[in-house]
This record gives structure tokens, C-alpha cells and sequence, in this order.
């Protein structure tokens, strides 16, 4: 009880401990002395009582603790042997990673700790507990290792264990060995290579001294890769000699080493990847109990029916057979080589090999590499704008040359039938009919259709699994069997299958009826996709039985809710493909169905898909809109959103037009949801409102006008209203016009008084113009009047505010776009002369005007904004802004006539303009009128990129991104030979230039990635570099006292990085991942936090890509110290303030979302097996010591849930 008081008070308040040192000393030594405690309670309490105790005490007092506890673990007693080895790791387990008591610790333990791994007299026990120590110290505190004064050296006094008689002593050496290798000094471990690795990779060497050897090469390979590089061509070809030694143990040993180099070092592991190729290839079916005559390219693959003769011949027990882990190895050798190697995937096709469930799971990632790398023409889908002949001779070409798809279709039929041929329950073991169907289900993902041949095997193995009841053992099998029938119904054509529907359809209804929730969940999948697939599907036992079950789970109040939420789907499926059937039932199903309680999300879909897709009649849509309008009264966002889409189908749904009472008393519902506290509902509200003035304007109008319009008026102005909310809020203006034409007069008036009656900061007069404009395009009769309301408040003598004059002008800008002004040329007049004035705001707005009203007439307006841009520098910004508003809102036909005449004037003053601003948006004409006459512009801009003048160049990479917008497939045509050179900019001895340049590739990535896919090899070297720190572009600038440093090259850094980002969505096929995530991990020590941050993003992108976890698993010690620096944070000093704080808390977020994460793939590689061979300590500690971080630990452990 004592014990746990002080420890508990020093949890608490650390500094009670504190007073009268000899006091403490008294505290320590009784401490100390409780370890010695004979009740086993007690010294694992004066254990835990220490690791409190070592983050608090005094230097002398630490000594004290490490000189008693290393004196108890080298005594003869065993226990205290034992506990004292616990407490000596528990102290260094909970040492603060930050301030100077873990400096001191490590100066005081490790000397004392690496002597007694030195010593000889020190038993093998206290041997392993003072290595795990070691390794605890080194993991957590790097940085105090590195002193190269350290006496004695680890490697020096470790290196010996290495020939230890107890295999447990000579592994544990190992692991902590190697992770000192980083940061020993480099001619101790050159010394440590020539001594202790290099002498036993030969080919007589000791066989238990290679052994270890072996496993030293591969945990460096997993620490500290770079270290070995140089040796490579001596140590590879040991390893593969010493794989051909008849000896187990050694043979994995060689494997995992192989895999480790190709993981961490694919670069460096080039040369050897052949030789490691058939080596995986020659012992993933390597058994010594199998005798193999023929291994030729010709080998049959074994028949189910093999397995009994195998059986009968030989008694051996598979318990006694450990082959399976030459198997294992070999396999994750060759999931390294799929991984890191995908350019290599035709030839592993070509690879003949049996198969047997240790195979399965590399043949799994062969297909999912595939499906990325492959190739096939189906991975450009969506891409159909290219590309005439191109695409012509691109087809042509797969027809004779081999692809991985075409090797893996013509292997297709082999392999099903020796995978299904072993796939025999229950005599075979459920795990592996698992693996079986796994291996099936990712073989129809990447090839769908692709089993037509099997049917018979395969509804014979499901009908054998489905028919007997899911135990505990068997339930994930069952689960595995229906998500595989799904796909496979729902990706072959019914014909393939209806001959066995009969057999198969009496299994699944069975399964549909199981307790099991996910079970019964998945069999109602099964016959979603069955229905779907065999649609239009006529009367059918099944289906009157599928029916009947889902009624019964749906008017079952205790039924699961994911039960639930299948059955719904499955009713909706039935409605949309057996109608005739559905409608004879009386609509019993919508009783359950449209429930107000509970979790009605998946209800509300159902009817929205159903309402979508068929003609039930006016009574359903009524009754159905009863339960929405219900639903609309509950408090809370959930669902919302859902509920206004099925809202709005419905009310399209009716035959008879809408019901005269419905408005009145849905639209006081709808009233909630018009304000700004909501945008995304917000604009679901007006646009219901507009689709009832639309399709019931009598009735609608008056309710609107008289409980809804006030409250319009003063969102109509928000600055919060945009995107699609601003378009519903148009939509809805335009409809109140059109159901009664007398209201525009009220409404514009009222639409202005809005804005000038609201503060400054709560307003955007850019919506209340379009508003305005909206209403006046829908009712032209009040165009004059509107014209000549605005007009005299931007004549040079009025003397109304700057607000009035800035909406005015934008009131009529929005006017002038679609409203000949020729008779009003003043207005335009003024817009031009208000180019002059004082304030930003109005300048702005009149560009604004002059652009707009030039689109109304542009032979009679436009002549004169160019002679502005001419003849005026001052004005020359703000003329171009008009322009580009011209260029923007005008039709390609209405620019035909006039695109030379602006051409030249845009091309030259975005060029002779030193300002960037004014160069954008030149660029951003010049690219829209590239797309109205490409066969003109393109050659003119493609004959400027290689001009002396920057500012040239700069333009015309940034006018081509502008273009990429265009969808037309004649411009990708012309584009497609130009864009390589456009392009090449990204090598621009300007950054100006060469950031527009990747901004480009970015634009490109995102809107035509067909265009850049087969060009990445040659761009990504460059891209990468763009990605480096360049120290040249780094300069100092004094500002008053202090100095700043100026990075000119962060910009372009920056773009480089978000167009890797985009790479990874749009051409991930295309990327080799392992240099991907090479320059990756130098960016999270970034100078800049933007890239740091954009790291991250990468980092957890990475982290949802399954083909990217082998990688992420072999480079997380290497990620860990970059991540945690970030976490620690830069110190606070007199300097610091507020907004730095603030960053430095945003940055360590970013942080913990990137290592949650790399949690989760940690948990993925745990249940895969991927983390039985190490390589992730220093990531767990990290993770561990973020979670008991006393600022953070709270939000991380709820980020990482």
C-alpha cells in the first residue's frame, strides 16, 4: 500500500517528492530494497515504483538506482535476477523523451550496461535483459549514442555475442546490434563488415555461424540499409549461395534478406532482382516431401483428386514439417519483387508454378499490382477524349504484344480449376477454403467475367459451404463465399449461370435466414446483385421468397441495423427489376420501411432510388412525402441532407401535378433550413423552393412571398452564399419571377436595400448583383427601368457612397452581359473612368462593368478597353481584368470574330509587365482564346517557349494550363504532339517559369491524365528534384534588427509536391512507388511546414493504398525521428507569440493524423504477418510515448480511436 501511495502521489504532484535530501535517499534506499522483497506483489510494485521515480531524482540518486539494480542483475539469486532485469527496462521505458534527465540517464546506464555485456562472467539471462535494456535506450534516445567517445563502443561490445553458445543470446545480439549500426561510427562498422559479416557469406563457412550472420545482414538491411550498399556485390551473391545450403533455418534465413534489401533498397537491389526472382520462384514450392521428376515449363498442375494418393503414400505428419517456412519466405520474397518491381509482371506470368496455399496470397498482390500496372486499355476509362489514331495504334499494338492482362486471361482457366480442384469442405480446412475464395474474389476484380468456365465448381463449393450453419470457426468463411457470389453474379452475364440458379438460390435463401447478422447482411448482398443481374427478372419461387424474408426483417423491430439496412436495399432492388411482382403485394413493404424512429437514413435512399426509377402512382409518392415531411421536423443534421434529394424526387414523381395543399404546409418545414448556418442544406431548401414555384406557382407564391421572402432578402447578400448555394438562390429568383412577372419591381429594390442596410464585413455585393441580374434575365421588361436606376449613381457627379457606386457597378456589369448598352454608352463611359479612382473596391467593380458591358456589344466596346491596355500602364491590371472578364463569359463564337484583335495586345503586355498579377491573367485569356481557335493560337504559343525573355515563357506555360479545361477531343488531338515540349519548361533555368511549368503538369495530371501517362518516365526525374531544398534560391533579407531568410524556391517546391499528390489519383500505375516514398521521407524534415504538412497528407494517401503497406512497414524506423521532431516542436522563447503557437499546434495535428495512419497499416502488416521479422521499434515507442504525452496524448488516443 505504501509503494502504491507514492506512487501515486508523485503522479500527481512530482515535486512532493522533493525536500530534505537525505529524506529522499532514505525513500530511494527502502525503495531499492523492496525489490529484494521476497512477495513477488510487492517487488513488481517497487518496480513500477522506480520507473516514477526515475523521471524526478537527483543525478547522484539515478547512479545509485543503475549501480544497485545492475549489481542485483549479475548476483546469483535468478529472481532477482529477473526483477531486476524488468526494472532496469522499466526505468528506461519511462524516461521523459525531452529535458536532460534522459541525457543523464543514458550517461550513467549505458557504460555500466554495455560492461556487462561485455564481461564474460555474465549469465546468458542477465545477458538477454541487459540487451532488451539496450535496445529500449537506443530506440528511444538515438541522439545519445552517436558520441563517438562512448566507452565501450556497442558494436565493439556487443559484436562478440554474435558467436555466444545460446541461440537466444546470439538472436537478441542481433537485433540490438544492428539497431546501433546507424549510428555507429563508420570504421567500427566497417570493421564489424570485414570481421563478422563478409568471412561466413562464403560459401564453406560454418553452417550456425552463417546462420547468424544471415540474420545479421537481414535486420541491417531493415535498420540501416545504406550502411550495406557499398558491400552489396559481395554479400548478395553470399546470400544466394548460402540459400543453396541444405539447411532450413539458413534457406529463410537468406530469403528474409533478400526481401529486407528489395523493401528498403529497391534502387541499389537492381542488379540482383533476376537472380532473387528465380529464387522465390524455385522455393515457394520447394518440399522435401514432394518428389517433383518434372519441372519443366510443362508441368501439369495437380487435381483435387492428387490429394488422397498424396495422403495414402506417406504418414508423415505435417506438424513435423517445417518447409512451409521456406515457402512463407519465398513468397514475401516475390510479393517484394510484385511490389517494388512492377515492370517485371510479364515475366512472373510467364513463371509456371503449382499452387498451393502459400502461394496464394503472392498471387493476391500479383493481381492487385495488375490491376494498377497492367496496363489494360480499360484502366484509361473515362479517358475517351484522346486521341484518335494514337489510340487506334495503341490498341493494335496490345493485340499482338503480351500484356499482364493477356498472360494473366490465358492463365485464368488453369488456375481456377487447380484452386477450385482443392477447395473440397469440409474435408479441406476452412482457413484455406477462405484463402481460396479471397484469391477468386481479387482474380474477378481485375479480370470480371472471367470464371465462366467454373461455374459448376464454384456453385458446387458454395452450395457445400452455405449448407451447413456458420460456427464461430466458420462464420468469416461463409461471409468470404457470399461477397464472392455477389461479384461473381453481379460481373457474369446471366446466362452464364441461370442453368445453376436453382441449386444456388436454396443456399443463399437459407443463409439469408441465419441469426448471424453479417451473414444474413451479405446474403441479402448476394441477391441484390442476382436481381440486378438478371433484370428484368420474371416471377420466380425465389423471389417470392427473397420478398417475404425481407418483410420479415423489416417489421421485426429487434433486427440488426445492417440486416435491416440489406433488406431495404434488396426491397428497393425487387421494386426497380420485378415491378409487376411488387406491385401485386399491396405496398405492406413501405409500412415497415418508412419507420419515423430509429435510423432511417438507409430507408430514405430506398425511396429515393425507387421514386427514381419507377412509376408507382400519386397515392405512394403522397404517403411517402407524409414521411418526409415528418422526417424534416427532427432536430439535428443527420440525414438531412438525404432527405431534401428524396424531397425533390418525389415532388417530380407526380403524374396529376402537385396536391394544393402540400405548399402550405411543407414550405413552413422548409423555413428552418433558410438561413446560413447551413449552407449545403441551405441550398437544398431554395432549390426545393424553386422546383414548387416551378411545378405549383399559384399555390407556392403566395406562401413564399409572404413567410419566406424577408428572410431570402437577407441571405441573398451573405458572403457565406456561394458555389452551389448561389446557384440554388439564382435558380430560385428566377422562378419567383416567372410565377408572377409584377414582383421583379419589388424585388430589386428590396435585394439592394439589403446590402446597404447590413454591415460591411456581413456582406458580398457581388451576390446581391447576380441576384439582381438574375431577376431582371427573367423578367427583361424591367431592364430600363433597372439600367437607368443604377446608372446615375456612377456619373462623375453623383455623390452617393463608394458602397452604392461599387454595386451599382456591378449591377450593371451583370446587366451588360446580356443586355445590348450601345444606347447607354455613358454607363460604359463611366465604368472606364472610374478606372481612376481612389478607392481599390470600386476600381475592381468597374473593370468588373467594363468587361461585362463590353460582352453586350463587343465590336462598339471592346476596341476601347484594348486602347486602355494600350495606352494607359496605370490602368493596364485593370483592363485586362475586363478582358479576361470578356474572354470568360463569351461563347467560342462570339470570340471567333474578335480573338485576333486581343491576342496581340494580352500577349504583349503580359510580356512587357514586370508585375505577376498582370501576367495571370493575360495568361488566363490567352489560354481561353487558345481553345476557340486551337489550329491558330497553338503553334504561336508553342513557337514562344523557348524566348530569351522569362516573362515570355513564363506566359505561355501558364496560358496552356488554362486551356487543359478544354473537353473538345480535336484540341486534345493537336495538343497531345505539343505538350511534352510545353512541358519541358520544368527544366527552365527561371523558378518563375519552372513553377508555372509543374503547375501545369498538375492541371494536366488532374483534368487529361492521358495525355502526360506515358510521358512520366521522362518528366518524374525532374519533378523529383524539384522536390529538393536548393540552397541557391535561399537568401537573407534584413528587416529593421532582424534577419529573414527567404526561400524563392518554396513556391515551386510546393507545386512540385501537390502534383504528386495528384499523380497518385490520376497515374498511380505509372509511379514506382519505392523511389516515390525515397523523396517522400526527406520532405518531412522540410525546412517549410506547408511541405511538411503536404508530407503528411502524402504520408496517410500512402497509407490507404494497399500495394504501398509492405513499403510503409520497412521504412517506419526510418519515417519515426522525422515525425517525432515535429511532435517535440520548435522550443518557445521571449520570441515566440500567439500565431507561432498556433502553427506549431496545427503541425503537430498534421503529425498525428499521418501517424494515425501508419497505425493502422502497422495493424494491417500485424494480421498479414508482415511484422513478424521486425523493423518497427522505434515507430511503437514513438507511438507509445505520444499517447502518454500529457498535452497531446488526450486528442491522439481519440484520433486514433
Amino acid at each position: 500500500m505504501g509503494l502504491n501511495d507514492l506512487m501515486l502521489e508523485i503522479k500527481q504532484d512530482p515535486n512532493s517528492f522533493f525536500g530534505d535530501e537525505t529524506t529522499e535517499n532514505k525513500v530511494i534506499r527502502q525503495v531499492l530494497k523492496l525489490v529484494e522483497d521476497t512477495i513477488s506483489e510487492v517487488k513488481n510494485q517497487a518496480v513500477k515504483c522506480l520507473g516514477q521515480l526515475i523521471k524526478i531524482i537527483r543525478e547522484n540518486q539515478m547512479e545509485l538506482v543503475v549501480d544497485s539494480l545492475i549489481n542485483y542483475s549479475v548476483g546469483k539469486d535468478e529472481e532477482l535476477r529477473d526483477i531486476s532485469g524488468l526494472a532496469l527496462k522499466t526505468i528506461t521505458s519511462e524516461l521523459p523523451p525531452d529535458g536532460k534527465i534522459a541525457g543523464k540517464a543514458c550517461a550513467k546506464l549505458t557504460p555500466k550496461l554495455l560492461g556487462q555485456v561485455s564481461s564474460p562472467d555474465t549469465p546468458p539471462e542477465t545477458l538477454l535483459e541487459t540487451l532488451s535494456t539496450l535496445s529500449i535506450l537506443i530506440t528511444r534516445f538515438p541522439a545519445h549514442f552517436a558520441d563517438p567517445n562512448l566507452n565501450p563502443q556497442p558494436l565493439i561490445a556487443i559484436a562478440p555475442l554474435l558467436t555466444h553458445s545460446r541461440p537466444a543470446v546470439r538472436k537478441r545480439a542481433i537485433s540490438t546490434l544492428s539497431q546501433f549500426v546507424p549510428v555507429a561510427p563508420p570504421e567500427l562498422f566497417s570493421t564489424l563488415l570485414q570481421n563478422n559479416i563478409l568471412p561466413f557469406l562464403v560459401a564453406n563457412a560454418n553452417l550456425e555461424q552463417q546462420r547468424t550472420t544471415v540474420n545479421l545482414v537481414a535486420a541491417i538491411f531493415r535498420q540501416s540499409p545504406q550502411q550495406l550498399t557499398p558491400s552489396l556485390g559481395d554479400i548478395v551473391p553470399g546470400l544466394l549461395q548460402a540459400v543453396k545450403r541444405d539447411d532450413d533455418e539458413l534457406r529463410e534465413g537468406c530469403l528474409q534478406a533478400l526481401e529486407a534489401l528489395l523493401l528498403r533498397s529497391p534502387g541499389e537491389a537492381t542488379p540482383f532482382v533476376d537472380s532473387m526472382v528465380q529464387v522465390g520462384i524455385q522455393y515457394i514450392k520447394y518440399d522435401p516431401n514432394y518428389a517433383d521428376e518434372d519441372d519443366g515449363e510443362d508441368e501439369e498442375m495437380p487435381d483435387a483428386d492428387d490429394d488422397d494418393d498424396d495422403g495414402e503414400l506417406d504418414q508423415y505428419s505435417d506438424d513435423e514439417d517445417t518447409s512451409y517456412k521456406i515457402r512463407r519466405s519465398a513468397t514475401k520474397l516475390l510479393s517484394a519483387v510484385i511490389v517494388t518491381r512492377p515492370e517485371l509482371l510479364v515475366s512472373l506470368y510467364k513463371k509456371k508454378k503449382r499452387f498451393r496455399l502459400e502461394v496464394w496470397s503472392a498471387y493476391v498482390t500479383l493481381l492487385n499490382q495488375t490491376s494498377t500496372y497492367g496496363g489494360l486499355a480499360q484502366s484509361l476509362e473515362g479517358d475517351s477524349a484522346v486521341r484518335g489514331k494514337r489510340k487506334r495504334d495503341s490498341e493494335e499494338r496490345m493485340d499482338v504484344e503480351e500484356t499482364p492482362y493477356t498472360l494473366l486471361r490465358s492463365q485464368v482457366p488453369a488456375l481456377s480449376k487447380a484452386l477450385l480442384g482443392q477447395l473440397k469442405p469440409p474435408k479441406t480446412a476452412p482457413a484455406t477454403v477462405q484463402a481460396g475464395f479471397q484469391l477468386l474474389y481479387a482474380l474477378l476484380a481485375v479480370l470480371p467475367g472471367s470464371l465462366s468456365s467454373q461455374v459448376g465448381p464454384i456453385v458446387a463449393t458454395s452450395k457445400s459451404i452455405l449448407s451447413q450453419s456458420p460456427t464461430t470457426t466458420t462464420s468469416t468463411l461463409h461471409l468470404t463465399c457470399l461477397s464472392f457470389l455477389a461479384l461473381f453474379l453481379s460481373t457474369h452475364a446471366p446466362a452464364v449461370f441461370s442453368p445453376s440458379l436453382p441449386m444456388l438460390t436454396s443456399v443463399i435463401l437459407k443463409s439469408l435466414r441465419e441469426r448471424h447478422p453479417r451473414v444474413a447482411s451479405e446474403a441479402f448482398r448476394v441477391f441484390s446483385a442476382l436481381i440486378n443481374a438478371t433484370r428484368p427478372v420474371k416471377n420466380n419461387d425465389w423471389l417470392e421468397r427473397v420478398y417475404d424474408e425481407s418483410l420479415q426483417r423489416l417489421s421485426t423491430h429487434d433486427t440488426d441495423a445492417e440486416v435491416r439496412s440489406c433488406a431495404e436495399d434488396c426491397v428497393a432492388d425487387l421494386w426497380i427489376c420485378a415491378t409487376d411482382m411488387m406491385k401485386s403485394k399491396g405496398g405492406r413493404e413501405w409500412q415497415a420501411i418508412c419507420r419515423a424512429t430509429g435510423n432511417t437514413a438507409g430507408a430514405v435512399k430506398v425511396v429515393t432510388k425507387v421514386a427514381r426509377d419507377v412509376d408507382i402512382g400519386d397515392q405512394w409518392v403522397n404517403s411517402c412525402l407524409e414521411w418526409i415531411m415528418v422526417l424534416l421536423k427532427k432536430s439535428g443534421r443527420g440525414g438531412k441532407p438525404e432527405v431534401f434529394t428524396a424531397l425533390d424526387t418525389l415532388l417530380k414523381r407526380y403524374q396529376s401535378g402537385i396536391p394544393t395543399d402540400l405548399p402550405p404546409s411543407l414550405i413552413p418545414q422548409i423555413k428552418l433550413y433558410i438561413g446560413t448556418s447551413d449552407i449545403s442544406l441551405l441550398s437544398q431548401a431554395l432549390s426545393i423552393l424553386a422546383l414548387l414555384l416551378e411545378l405549383s406557382p399559384p399555390v407556392t407564391f403566395p406562401v413564399v412571398e409572404k413567410e419566406l421572402l424577408a428572410d431570402i432578402y437577407q441571405i441573398a447578400h451573405s458572403p457565406l452564399v456561394s458555389g452551389a448555394a448561389l446557384d440554388s438562390l439564382l435558380a430560385f429568383f428566377s422562378a419567383l419571377v416567372q410565377a408572377d412577372r409584377q414582383i421583379a419591381t419589388h424585388v430589386i429594390p428590396n435585394l439592394v436595400i439589403g446590402v446597404e442596410k447590413s454591415p460591411k464585413t456581413e456582406v458580398n455585393p457581388i451576390n446581391a448583383a447576380k441576384c439582381v441580374g438574375q431577376v431582371v434575365r427573367s423578367a427583361q421588361g424591367v431592364a430600363a427601368g433597372t439600367i437607368a436606376e443604377y446608372s446615375k449613381f456612377v456619373k462623375k457627379s453623383s455623390k452617393a457612397k463608394s458602397s452604392t457606386v461599387v454595386l451599382s457597378l456591378l449591377i450593371l456589369g451583370e446587366l451588360g452581359r446580356f443586355i445590348d448598352m450601345s444606347i447607354q454608352h455613358d454607363v460604359f463611359d463611366n465604368a472606364i473612368d472610374h478606372f481612376s479612382a481612389e478607392e481599390e473596391e470600386i476600381r475592381t467593380a468597374a473593370a468588373f462593368a467594363a468587361g461585362n458591358i463590353a460582352i453586350g456589344n463587343l465590336h462598339l466596346f471592346l476596341p476601347a478597353i484594348l486602347k486602355v491596355a494600350e495606352q494607359d500602364p496605370s490602368k493596364r491590371l485593370l483592363s485586362l481584368h475586363a478582358l479576361k472578364e470578356v474572354v470568360t463569359h463569351c461563347s467560342h463564337g462570339q470570340l471567333e470574330p474578335v480573338a485576333d484583335a486581343i491576342w496581340t495586345p494580352l500577349f504583349h503586355n503580359s510580356t512587357s509587365d514586370s508585375e505577376e498579377s498582370t501576367r495571370n491573367v493575360a495568361a488566363a485569356c490567352l489560354g481561353k482564346l487558345t481553345t476557340t481557335h486551337p489550329s491558330r493560337y497553338l503553334p504561336q504559343l508553342h513557337a514562344c517557349i523557348r524566348d530569351e525573355n522569362p516573362a515570355v515563357r513564363a506566359t505561355v506555360v501558364s496560358a496552356i494550363r488554362y486551356t487543359f479545361a478544354e473537353s473538345s477531343t480535336s484540341y486534345d488531338e493537336l495538343l497531345a504532339p505539343l505538350i511534352m515540349d510545353f512541358l519541358s519548361l520544368m527544366k527552365d533555368p527561371d523558378v518563375t517559369v519552372r513553377r508555372f511549368a509543374l503547375s501545369a503538369l498538375n492541371s494536366a495530371a488532374r483534368t487529361k491524365p492521358y495525355l502526360v501517362r506515358d510521358h512520366l518516365p521522362t518528366l518524374l526525374p525532374t519533378l523529383y528534384a524539384e522536390t529538393k531544398v536548393n540552397p541557391e534560391l535561399i537568401r537573407t533579407v534584413q528587416m529593421g534588427p532582424w534577419t529573414h531568410k527567404v526561400d524563392d524556391g518554396l513556391d515551386a517546391r510546393k507545386t512540385a509536391w501537390e502534383t504528386l499528390y495528384t499523380l497518385l489519383d490520376t497515374c498511380l500505375h505509372k509511379l514506382d512507388l519505392p523511389t516515390y516514398l525515397t523523396y517522400l521521407l526527406p520532405a518531412l524534415t522540410d525546412p517549410s511546414d506547408e511541405i511538411k504538412v503536404l508530407s503528411h497528407l502524402l504520408i496517410s494517401r500512402l497509407s490507404s493504398l494497399t500495394l504501398c503497406i509492405p513499403l510503409l512497414i520497412a521504412h517506419l524506423d526510418e519515417l519515426t525521428p522525422a515525425l517525432e521532431t515535429t511532435m517535440r516542436g520548435a522550443p518557445v522563447t521571449k520570441d515566440t507569440v500567439k500565431q507561432d503557437l498556433e502553427r506549431a499546434a496545427e503541425l503537430r495535428r498534421s503529425t498525428m493524423r499521418a501517424v494515425a495512419a501508419l497505425i493502422k497499416v502497422v495493424a494491417i502488416g500485424s494480421a498479414a504477418g508482415a511484422l513478424a521479422t521486425g523493423g518497427t521499434q522505434k515507430f511503437e515507442a514513438f507511438v507509445d510515448d505520444v499517447k502518454r504525452n500529457e498535452q497531446w496524448g488526450l486528442e491522439f488516443r481519440e484520433l486514433v480511436g
